[in-house]
């Protein structure tokens, strides 16, 4: 393909992409395929190449784009919100565009240096002090791996460069809650931890928060038997019930041993940037990595995850590779966002933060974060009226948690609280008119109603009332 041939291709898919995204509350949220449907309509045999690019975006539009859940839908409550404003759109076509190697300060300037200070710039929007200093991950569950892998070797006085975990003799300790995204067991494993060396520590009934004092005796005993504290994953904003785990005690009991605190706010880590919603993230300046997800609720297009850190040195000294083809000749010194993470290679991330922030503007997000906010307490509020409805978990920001229980079924009978909750879910999803996400919640099925997709306004609201009406009876 030819520039040329690239322009008129780029422009025809560009007008295809903004035309999608403006009548995007025409088509049905979730597409209605079985598994496997979208294979058996492809080719078996690999092609031969010289399609038209015409004709690979009829396909595009005819094969591949009925197949997609539609989470930029208003209607689109599911999990979390994974917005693309259509300004992080541009600077991914413009991170593709220029193609750059991100390897070393030197195979790419801009690249290095742009990530610098537009993560600054995100670090001075979220209050956080000039003490953190912040890195581009691809998602929250490689983040909270890179700080796992930190905490393990400060708590084993970096034993990777010598007999590792197996030399280091003592038993290691994670410390987090059954509330924590999955990725935090997942990304304990991978680090080295024994899964036995995980401990749940318990949470309040009502809020989900995790107990400090439960920590504090848990870190005692381990201390006890011989074993080492090594981090505590706090989550503020968890997945399941929004929980904000205690920072402000959990920093202080870790310290006492030494133990890394890591924050996981993936998806409440957006709220930072609400000056008013900060007493929510106290403590935060005291432990030692926080990530959060730009690319969920603030609105920037997949993949970027911040992780921000008080000590990269730390981090640098246990990622860090330097072979002789990737070290620089031009002098100085320079930051190497390969020593700050898991790959080598780097794609130009943060020039999709860099056109949202230049033309959206924090005002705007920010107003649009607290329309939402309202949006949930509001939603809250009309659950809390209907009979049979119930609001099942603190409403901390944007997401609610909601059960219905009929009449005709018992309250206590929780198989069929939760026989009857997931069918209406399964009924709502199907219809393609809206779609929620299940989750347990005491072991009974409840409906998460994830409220921030940035097309989402109160009518939207106002017709998923009504659809949960009528599935559910």
């Amino acid at each position: 393909m030819t520039p040329e041939e690239f322009r008129a291709a780029a422009h025809d898919l560009v007008d295809w992409i903004a035309d999608r995204r403006a009548a995007v509350e025409a088509r049905p949220v979730r597409p209605d395929l079985e598994p496997g449907d979208l294979v058996s309509s492809m080719p078996t045999s690999p092609p031969p190449g010289g399609d038209a690019a015409a004709s690979v975006l009829a396909d595009l539009e005819s094969v591949v784009a009925p197949a997609v859940t539609e989470v930029q839908h208003p209607m689109h409550f599911g999990w979390f919100p994974s917005n693309a404003s259509l300004s992080s759109i541009l600077g991914d076509f413009a991170s593709s565009g220029l193609a750059s190697l991100g390897i070393s300060w030197e195979s790419s300037p801009a690249l290095t240096e742009v990530e610098t200070v537009v993560l600054d710039w995100l670090r001075q929007l979220t209050g956080l002090s000039h003490e953190w200093s912040g890195v581009i991950q691809d998602t929250a569950s490689t983040a909270c791996l890179v700080a796992l892998l930190s905490a393990r070797e400060r708590a084993t006085d970096h034993s990777q460069a010598g007999s590792g975990l197996v030399g280091f003799g003592k038993q290691l300790h994670v410390y987090t809650t059954a509330e924590a995204h999955s990725s935090v067991r997942k990304s304990a494993l991978l680090a080295g931890f024994a899964a036995d060396d995980i401990r749940h520590i318990d949470v309040d009934p009502w809020t989900r928060d995790m107990k400090a004092d439960h920590l504090a005796d848990a870190m005692a005993a381990d201390v006890a038997a011989g074993g080492v504290p090594a981090a505590v994953v706090a989550s503020l904003g968890s997945t399941g019930a929004t929980a904000f785990d205690p920072l402000p005690e959990i920093v202080t009991i870790a310290a006492e041993y030494e133990a890394w605190v890591h924050v996981d706010a993936a998806m409440a880590g957006s709220a930072m940037l609400l000056p008013e919603q900060r007493e929510l993230f106290s403590g935060v300046e005291h432990a030692d990595s926080l990530s959060w997800n730009p690319h969920k609720w603030m609105g920037t297009i997949l993949d970027l995850s911040v992780l921000y850190l008080r000590d990269p040195d730390h981090l640098i000294r246990v990622m860090s590779t330097n072979p002789s083809y990737l070290r620089s000749t031009s002098g100085g010194e320079a930051t190497q966002y390969r020593d700050w993470g898991i790959p080598l290679g780097r794609r130009f991330r943060s020039l999709k933060l860099w056109y949202q922030l230049r033309i959206d503007g924090p005002e705007a997000i920010r107003a649009r974060l607290r329309r939402d906010l309202d949006n949930a307490q509001w939603f809250a509020a009309e659950i809390a009226s209907r009979p049979g409805w119930e609001v099942v978990a603190p409403v901390r920001l944007q997401t609610v948690c909601v059960r219905h229980t009929p009449s005709h079924i018992d309250a206590t009978n929780s198989a069929g609280v939760s026989e009857h909750n997931l069918g209406w879910v399964r009924s709502l999803n199907q219809s393609g008119d809206a779609f929620l996400s299940p989750s347990l919640l005491d072991d009974v099925w409840m409906a998460r109603v994830s409220i921030g997709v940035e097309a989402t306004e109160r009518h939207h609201l106002e017709r998923l009332l009504e659809l949960m009406e009528e599935h559910a009876g």
